[in-house]
């Protein structure tokens, strides 16, 4: 078998958002990567970057250059986090070593050359881009699914990027591929959990086939919190993770199928 090293650079498969950064912006790069052009096989394939997963470690390092080189970016500067479903945001002025990888759901940076990048398998990668008052881009990346969403993981990106000095006016945020509401499921409990906090929060519930259950709109959350938070410019990327498996890894639709493991798509952003 040839070392992973060894192997072509597979052309990597992503999504933009024209609107997201704007038409005539040239300083920022993003894009939702999905599950093709890579090297890995199996249920992982193909572009697989979860360093946490079960994959062929050496697959993963591959993928994460194909990313890297895509973005037009140093793969030692290609960050993600070490996940956890907080409301926690950090902020990067340096790139660090996997093995140091901060505990934390959301990360801000208003530095060129550091490729922000966030894992999902169902739960929403959100994008921010916002400019200073001199027109500085500030640049944000969010890991939300719905504990960290409703734990307030966006806000506190927002807030973060706003304390690098991003006009509150200038932020435009983008969810990305995740879990749609046809797809997600979830029971009395769950529902409950929102409305007890607040009863608007029922209008991103519909009815489901199963008695007290309810299908749960995860990106209309997102979008409806961001707006709450200031954000006048929100994009939702509307592809379902769990229904396109051609296209995207899933965490749910591996869990139905009873498979031992599964991939992570990477979504990044970048200054230049």
């Amino acid at each position: 078998m040839a070392n992973p090293s060894d192997l072509p650079v597979s052309e990597a498969h992503y999504h933009q958002v024209s609107q997201f950064v704007g038409d005539d912006v040239t300083d920022v790069f993003h894009g939702f990567f999905g599950r093709n052009g890579g090297v890995s096989t199996g249920i992982h394939s193909s572009l697989n970057c979860g360093e946490g997963s079960d994959d062929n470690p050496g697959h993963v390092t591959q993928n994460r250059k194909i990313v890297a080189g895509a973005a037009g970016a140093e793969v030692s500067k290609m960050l993600s986090l070490y996940q956890m479903h907080s409301d926690k945001c950090v902020t990067v002025d340096q790139p660090w070593l996997p093995q140091d990888k901060p505990k934390a759901d959301a990360m801000v940076t208003d530095k060129a050359g550091l490729l922000l990048g966030v894992l999902t398998a169902d739960c929403a990668p959100v994008l921010f881009h916002g400019r200073k008052s001199d027109g500085a881009p500030v640049i944000g990346a969010a890991h939300a699914g719905w504990r960290g969403a409703f734990g307030g993981v966006l806000q506190s990106t927002v807030g973060a990027m706003q304390e690098l000095g991003a006009e509150i006016s200038s932020l435009k945020a983008c969810v990305g591929p995740c879990i749609g509401k046809a797809s997600y499921e979830v029971d009395q409990g769950f529902f409950e959990e929102f409305v007890k906090r607040e009863d608007e929060y029922e209008r991103f519930f519909g009815a489901a086939s199963h008695e007290a259950h309810y299908m749960f709109d995860l990106a209309g959350f997102c979008a409806f919190t961001l707006a709450r938070a200031g954000l006048k410019h929100v994009y939702i990327k509307d592809l379902d993770t769990y229904f396109n498996e051609e296209d995207f890894f899933s965490y749910r639709r591996t869990t139905h199928r009873q498979e031992d493991d599964y991939g992570r798509q990477i979504s990044t952003i970048m200054i230049k």
